[in-house]
């Protein structure tokens, strides 16, 4: 390669980095932007999370509260608040800002490709955070409740002295319970991603159909023992989360199964379709023409 290639290769690395560079800050800018709206209102941020313990204490009868066992623990509670409700608000305009950067090296079918992706998985992680706030959550919180007692003073008729129950009462962590919390959405948000990403493996030609079909078993044991992880050793919540991602997967086979029939379709309708036998220039000659 002459100097004047070299020179030339240089160029447009430099106007990739910094186009990079230029969306990254606008990027960073945005979070910090959501990250300011979120800490000046993150009071309630947190009781509308409360909500599930709360109305779980209600329904026995306790007053819902939670309280904070260090000097800072209040502070670093809204910070984590406002870190995760800033990244929700920022998170279009990342997604823009990355579609933006990405979009101008990709072909024109893999732009019609990758975009519905894009807005496909923001979608689905509020579906699944959405299901573990109002369903997972509220079981969840119940179960652990179920392990209070209260105390209770027993009289001996035979005996002057009075035996008394240990009570157990929650007194929770306000820091404890927002993790806690934070953890759920992200377990289930994070799983709703199963569609999108198998989708786009399949579209991509890193997984098939027929593939997946084949390892329903294995996928099974991955999403039992997922659960057993991610949730409390609530039995309940636990197969609510096994059904919920299993459906997932059998939903991502149809989907890749889709796009199998639509890639072929394609091939057919531009006369370059090919059986498994075909050789590897013909395939060659195939992904060429699709790109074109």
């Amino acid at each position: 390669m002459s100097e004047d290639d070299v020179e030339e290769t240089k160029a447009p690395l430099v106007e990739h980095l910094a186009e990079l560079r230029t969306r990254l800050i606008r990027s960073v800018i945005a979070f910090v932007i959501g990250m300011v709206i979120c800490f000046a209102v993150w009071n309630p941020i947190f009781n509308f999370l409360t909500q599930p313990v709360c109305a779980a204490l209600e329904t026995r009868s306790q007053d819902c509260g939670l309280i904070l066992i260090k000097l800072q623990e209040g502070f670093f509670v809204a910070i984590r608040i406002s870190l995760m409700g800033g990244f929700i608000l920022a998170f279009p305009f990342i997604g823009y800002q990355l579609w933006r950067f990405v979009a101008p090296g990709l072909y024109k079918n893999e732009k019609g490709a990758f975009l519905p992706f894009l807005i496909a998985s923001p979608v689905m992680f509020f579906l699944g955070a959405s299901f573990a706030f109002f369903i997972v959550i509220p079981l969840a919180f119940d179960f652990f409740l179920g392990f209070q007692q209260q105390a209770e003073a027993m009289a001996d008729p035979d005996a002057v002295a009075f035996a008394a129950d240990a009570g157990i009462t929650f007194q929770g962590s306000a820091a404890e319970y927002l993790s806690l919390t934070i953890k759920f959405i992200l377990a289930f948000g994070i799983c709703f991603q199963l569609p999108v990403l198998l989708t786009l493996c399949g579209r991509a030609g890193l997984v098939s159909s027929e593939g997946l079909g084949k390892a329903r078993k294995y996928a099974i044991v991955g999403i039992l023992t997922t659960a057993a992880v991610v949730t409390p050793p609530d039995v309940i919540t636990q197969v609510i989360l096994f059904v919920v991602v299993y459906g997932l997967y059998e939903i991502s086979i149809f989907l890749v199964r889709r796009v199998e029939k639509k890639q072929k379709q394609r091939l057919k309708d531009q006369g370059l379709d090919f059986d498994d036998e075909s050789l590897p220039e013909d395939k060659e000659e195939t992904d060429k023409a699709t790109h074109s």
